[in-house]
């Protein structure tokens, strides 16, 4: 088990604060399908973005057992100080600072990953917004900023004495983005340097890979980002291999259309009929790839401008699946 601060978490299984995806319905139905924390997207801690309605709506508290944790990227040091008392008073349990960020936009700030690059700055940024709230405060960080300059050790330490509760380790450089396998000797070596939870992160996508993970570096916990797209249910299936060794079987068809049906009718309740509909299209793909005549499904499916419609239609499809016994558990 894992605790930070006053929580203590279900089980060691986080779902990865994914720009886009991350959101309070789908943070809700991971949560429902195994998951024993989630992060929200990445804030900005410009506080002049903070009033954007997109940016609100990523502050919305999920509706679940457990702490409601966001997500603040930035350099200055002050500003993020303030980013983070400011969700503090909004109703955030924890504070994730983001140091792994590899996106270029992220980068043209100096913030996410290519904090790295200066150690000073990180230390500065961490005690700045530890000494400001009440509440526990997280980290997220790659292996280094380059395979030249692996400094993940020197940064967790650092996290540990600067008063972070819990660090996450993406196993991979900002110069390897998401290309590549990501290596896990690092993250190995940061959990035996610090005494806080560890959490490993990269390339799980399996009940097994997760068990493999977890031996090779001594990690705490791990956590999931794409491996969850369209697949959810990954939390539980992991937890379950985890707990006792053995593999559910696959989820069938039938058996998913009831979770992708809630998810879509959450995604219309908390984005309104327009909005919607059109964040349903990213995830319908996501929960649709690989099955039989799916490419000609989103076709029709992303014409589709109604809530009503867009459930009839993902039922209609996924019952049509069922007739050949051949992709029943696909």
């Amino acid at each position: 088990m894992i605790d930070i601060g006053p929580y203590r978490l279900k089980n060691a299984l986080l779902l990865a604060p994914m720009v886009g995806v991350s959101d309070t319905p789908y943070r809700e139905i991971c949560s429902q399908q195994g998951a024993g924390l989630t992060i929200a997207e990445m804030l900005t801690c410009n506080a002049e973005l903070w009033h954007n309605a997109r940016n609100q709506l990523k502050q919305v508290k999920p509706k679940f057992d457990g702490p409601h944790v966001i997500q603040i990227a930035g350099s200055d040091p002050s500003m993020m100080a303030e980013a983070a008392i400011f969700n503090q008073w909004h109703g955030a349990d924890v504070i994730d600072i983001n140091m792994g960020c590899p996106a270029k936009k992220v980068l043209k700030k100096a913030a996410g990953s290519a904090l790295l690059k200066d150690v000073n700055l990180v230390g500065k940024i961490l005690r700045a917004v530890v000494a400001r709230v009440s509440i526990p405060v997280s980290l997220k960080i790659r292996t280094g900023w380059c395979r030249a300059s692996l400094n993940g050790v020197e940064v967790a330490r650092l996290a540990e004495n600067c008063g972070i509760s819990l660090l996450t380790v993406h196993g991979r450089t900002r110069e390897c983005r998401f290309k590549a396998d990501a290596e896990y000797d690092t993250i190995a070596a940061i959990k035996q340097a610090v005494r806080i939870p560890v959490v490993a992160n990269g390339d799980i996508d399996s009940p097994e890979k997760a068990a493999q993970v977890l031996r090779h570096t001594g990690a705490d916990g791990l956590m999931i980002g794409r491996a969850a797209l369209g697949n959810p249910w990954i939390f539980r299936q992991i937890d379950h291999y985890l707990q006792t060794g053995s593999k559910l079987p696959n989820l069938r068809l039938l058996d998913r259309l009831p979770i992708i049906s809630l998810h879509l009718r959450k995604l219309h309740k908390f984005y309104g009929d327009v909005k919607g509909v059109w964040y349903a299209r990213k995830h319908v793909a996501g929960y649709t790839k690989g099955l039989a005549g799916a490419r000609e499904f989103l076709q029709q499916f992303n014409r589709l401008e109604t809530p009503a419609c867009q459930l009839g239609r993902l039922q209609d499809y996924f019952y049509s699946l069922t007739e050949d016994a051949g992709v029943i558990a696909a």
